[in-house]
């Protein structure tokens, strides 16, 4: 078997909580999902690289070139999303650098698993003014797991918290294995 690497970035961290929506902090939420992804992965035998384990900030150039130096084979940064009003849209978005590249293939997966959990699709967007999708050397993909701030999407995220982080993995492996 090969031996891939994967590394997952939760995104924000530190002093940069990311979206907030009635106490509830976007650096928290990713960065428990991100060790479930991992931890996932990890059993079936893939190495995987933290950008964070605990609550802390490195900027998305530092998170690029610590993936760059892993020669990982992908990069995937995994966020919440926010609106500007509360329970105006719902669902799951995958940005990627470059709509023609292969990142897409892994965006399009992990999307279809996490609608396969509950969340409404949103697709695959592209995405040129980010660091650690434009700074990466390998396939890079950033996933929004829901808004933040809509109902739906947090009763979705708590309930079918480890579906959730087993669809993020799932969606890798079937990327990486296919």
């Amino acid at each position: 078997m090969e031996n891939f690497t994967v590394v997952l970035d939760a995104g924000h961290g530190g002093f940069n909580p990311g979206a907030v929506y009635e106490g509830r902090q976007e650096k928290d939420d990713v960065l428990n999902l991100t060790l479930a992804v991992g931890e996932i992965l990890r059993q079936n035998g893939i190495n995987v690289v933290y950008t964070r384990t605990d609550d802390i900030y490195e900027s998305p150039y530092q998170k690029a070139q610590e993936a760059n130096q892993a020669g990982a084979d992908y990069f995937v940064s995994i966020h919440r999303n926010s609106s500007p009003y509360p329970n105006q849209y719902s669902g799951v978005e995958t940005l990627v650098y470059n709509r023609y590249s292969e990142a897409v293939r892994l965006a399009e997966n992990i999307n279809g698993q996490l609608e396969n959990v509950g969340f409404i699709n949103q697709g695959v967007n592209e995405r040129k003014n980010l660091v650690v999708l434009r700074d990466t050397y390998m396939p890079a993909v950033l996933v929004e797991v829901g808004f933040i701030n809509t109902d739906a999407d947090n009763y979705l995220f708590d309930t079918k918290f480890q579906e959730s982080a087993r669809a993020i993995a799932d969606g890798i492996l079937g990327t990486l294995f296919s």
